[in-house]
């Protein structure tokens, strides 16, 4: 009778066992993946955008693809101003700038002695400022100190930063009805998107660009999905630099977003640690640079996350490495014609340096 109870016991004992150690041990190291695997449960899915089909062909003249998007056309282009936050994305930059060079009034650029997390940095595009100087008669550069404040959401010193910009854009002269791109560095609209906008006349005030979605370099391939990227007609006193929905309106296939594209480990570890999106990084092994190179090379995540969607198609179709691509058809014109220096940005070419 005795050794029944104690065997009932036993199994109490280690039921209780499991609940308490095994149980939580899971839930922190799994607890954000099914967190996100269960999204679809407590989050509806954004208000679908009203995608804008583009029309584009370098034979085609101006006057006809902007009848196409049922625009007119001007007499003469609008002025256009380019406007960044910059924190380390040296070559992104380079590319960005000379994809968009023909077409740009003013390029305009803001970076900070610290990151969104209140970590300290260098003022990298003033110690790289001689490899820009193609811009140098067009750029309006300014500086600002971080408030280093430890422990503040990332999100209110971006904030901060993004209202400094809207200062700064004002010393470069913009003007009512310029054309304003606001985007992060990496997200590149296509020069001929540029071109379109600043020539057609009656464009949406605002309007989103669809940016074809890129991790670790023009290999990886994630989707068509990238938005935030936009361009304004600049009000005066109405218009604020943001990187959030601001309209319904998407111009589709506007060009590239290449995110994490560094050509340095130590870059991918800056980032990691850097930017607002930091609690990602959940456990020190992550910014291993071993680990790091073998997820680049994978077209794995970084933060080891289940893909960020609203319905269990969407989050079952993104799980896993994304698929490598061999195609290095319509990128950026500059990136092709200097491939030697920036081979590691194209198919084939997973393999980082240290730093």
């Amino acid at each position: 009778m005795w050794r029944v109870r104690w065997s009932f016991l036993g199994l109490d004992l280690r039921a209780l066992l499991f609940l308490c150690l095994v149980i939580p041990s899971g839930i922190y190291l799994h607890g954000q993946k099914i967190t996100y695997f269960l999204r679809p449960l407590w989050e509806s899915p954004p208000k679908p955008f009203i995608t804008l089909t583009h029309y584009y062909h370098e034979n085609v003249s101006m006057e006809t693809l902007c009848r196409l998007h049922g625009w007119g056309l001007r007499d003469f282009p609008r002025r256009v101003y380019d406007a960044v936050l910059f924190s380390n994305e040296v070559d992104m930059l380079k590319i960005r700038w000379n994809e968009m060079y023909p077409y740009i009034s003013q390029f305009v650029l803001l970076e900070a002695n610290s990151t969104f997390t209140a970590l300290p940095k260098p003022l990298n595009f003033a110690l790289n400022r001689d490899k820009f100087k193609f811009v140098e008669p067009r750029l309006t550069y300014g500086t600002i100190g971080g408030r280093f404040r430890r422990g503040e959401n990332p999100f209110v010193e971006e904030a901060y930063q993004r209202l400094a910009l809207d200062q700064l854009l004002r010393i470069a002269g913009i003007e009512d009805d310029d054309l304003l791109v606001m985007s992060d560095v990496d997200e590149i609209p296509s020069r001929h998107t540029i071109d379109l906008l600043r020539w057609c006349d009656n464009i949406p005030p605002v309007l989103h660009l669809q940016l074809k979605n890129y991790l670790y370099s023009f290999e990886f391939l994630y989707d068509l999905r990238s938005w935030r990227a936009s361009v304004h007609r600049y009000q005066r006193g109405k218009t604020r630099y943001a990187h959030y929905r601001q309209t319904d309106y998407l111009l589709a296939d506007s060009g590239w977003h290449c995110s994490f594209c560094f050509r340095y480990i130590s870059d991918f570890i800056f980032k990691m640690k850097a930017y607002s999106h930091t609690d990602r990084v959940r456990f020190a092994h992550y910014l291993s640079p071993k680990r790091i190179q073998e997820v680049i090379c994978k077209g794995a995540d970084l933060y080891d996350m289940i893909p960020e969607e609203y319905t269990f198609r969407d989050i079952i179709g993104k799980m896993g490495p994304i698929p490598h691509s061999h195609s290095a058809v319509h990128l950026p014109s500059f990136l092709l014609e200097n491939v030697d220096e920036y081979k590691y940005l194209l198919p084939g070419n997973c393999i980082r340096e240290s730093g």
